[in-house]
């Protein structure tokens, strides 16, 4: 084995000391090389057994990190006797970006926070913006916002299933998470006009109403998901190798949860019912029949049990979301025309930009409207001043917008107290005792978004 290397002055050279195991040299054209020889290398195991402690790099370009994550690991052979994560590789700037863009422009940075889960980043933040105008969301927007929300949860604990799945080596259940979720981001992309980072709920409201045949392509979806939810049961819930890798794996019990301040999944997992949806409900959240399920065994398997639950819960919900659009006409965003934009608007068949009819009224109808138009769009609306928190319940647990105000047309400050990042704190309590091989399934079970971390 030959290692190219450099020698500081005053160092000693290798071999010096007469120890079998060190390495002779010789000079090259490329400087200093190392010729490792010799040594009997079983009596030098034998000398450093028990003491030997080997710290290992995972990520944070490693297929098993669930993103951009880097891993630190002690190993007393195969055992984790310290485990840290190393965080800021994917950093965005986010929350300081939200200070030089006016109220309505911050809707499109928080969608780009936690990717997986964009519309909760949205409503979390419009939640917040709303509180300190002291507006009441008309009751359709409110509707559509949970009918949004829980098609997003169901998107991302698809995610969770796909990756846990292919991290642990399951590559089939990888391949049916990700078909499933391409059926969500295909609705979401009819509803809202893109697939990701949809910037479609808004203060005041949402961007505009459902589009015609909702209804229709929403049970469709509904139909195909109660068809292949039991697919995910025969693949993993009763597999015996996917029970011996997760069980007992990942151990949190409820009183580490709570001093860490971990939430979600992996709190319910532990056996504490609080799910935000109903201790503190939003956007009328407390009108809807769902349960929140639980568990006690605090474990990798049990939060897997619990996210394919809460997708069933959510299809629950999206049912009764259609029965009250059907029952509750009315407008998608508030009445006052100082807030309201671009509610009024008819958006292009890209998702993004303005339809043509609405450009051709305000161009060639209305100099009024035009100047309120760019008004809005370039300043904005001021913000009462003040300071809110406003909580969401994502599918990683509780999302947390603390909004301030100084009463201008941007934020003074937006801080996000992101589940995923306050998550992470739990695992070295989850990994480290165990096997190296149960860190990636501990990781995929917390389900972290780097971007929702880095933000």
């Amino acid at each position: 084995m030959t290692t190219d290397s450099t020698t500081q002055p005053g160092a000693e050279t290798p071999g010096s000391s007469g120890r079998p195991y060190d390495a002779s040299s010789r000079e090259t054209t490329e400087g200093r090389v190392y010729t490792v020889t010799g040594g009997d290398w079983d009596d030098f195991v034998d000398e450093t057994h028990g003491e030997e402690r080997v710290v290992i790099n995972l990520g944070p370009q490693h297929p098993s990190t669930h993103g951009v994550l880097r891993l630190v690991i002690e190993l007393e052979g195969e055992t984790v006797t310290k485990a840290r994560t190393v965080i800021g590789y994917l950093h965005t700037g986010i929350e300081k970006n939200l200070e030089y863009r006016n109220w309505t422009q911050g809707v499109t940075f928080v969608t780009r926070m936690d990717y997986l889960a964009p519309l909760y980043n949205e409503a979390g933040y419009c939640l917040g913006v709303e509180k300190l105008l002291g507006v009441d969301v008309p009751r359709r927007a409110q509707i559509i916002r949970v009918l949004l929300m829980e098609l997003n949860r169901i998107s991302s604990h698809l995610v969770f299933l796909a990756t846990g799945a292919m991290e642990l080596g399951a590559t089939t259940g990888m391949t049916f998470g990700f078909r499933d979720r391409e059926e969500v981001l295909h609705l979401l992309e009819f509803l809202t006009g893109l697939r990701m980072n949809h910037a479609f709920i808004r203060p005041g409201g949402v961007a505009q109403d459902m589009p015609e045949n909702y209804r229709e392509r929403i049970e469709d979806f509904i139909k195909v998901m109660d068809e292949r939810l039991p697919a995910y049961d025969k693949l993993f819930t009763g597999q015996p190798i996917w029970q011996q890798r997760l069980k007992n794996v990942g151990y949190l019990p409820l009183d580490g949860c709570l001093a860490l301040g971990v939430t979600g999944p992996l709190l319910r997992s532990a056996g504490l019912a609080w799910d935000l949806r109903k201790i503190e409900p939003y956007s009328g959240y407390e009108e809807y029949d769902f349960e929140v399920p639980t568990s006690t065994d605090a474990d990798c398997y049990s939060r897997f049990v619990l996210r394919v639950e809460e997708i069933h819960q959510s299809l629950k919900i999206i049912k009764q979301c259609l029965d009250k659009l059907d029952e509750t006409p009315g407008p998608t965003m508030v009445e006052d025309a100082k807030i309201a934009w671009p509610a009024k608007l008819t958006i292009g068949p890209d998702g993004m930009g303005n339809s043509l009819d609405h450009v051709h009224k305000i161009m060639g109808q209305s100099m009024e409207s035009l100047i309120h138009h760019f008004k809005l769009v370039t300043e904005g609306f001021d913000v009462p001043p003040g300071q809110v928190y406003s909580p969401v319940e994502s599918p990683r647990g509780e999302l947390g917008y603390h909004v301030v105000s100084d009463g201008g047309t941007r934020p003074m400050r937006v801080h996000t107290r992101e589940p995923s990042f306050v998550n992470l704190q739990a695992l070295p309590a989850m990994s480290e005792g165990g096997l190296v091989a149960d860190v990636i399934a501990a990781v995929a079970s917390i389900d972290p978004v780097m971007g929702g971390v880095d933000r």
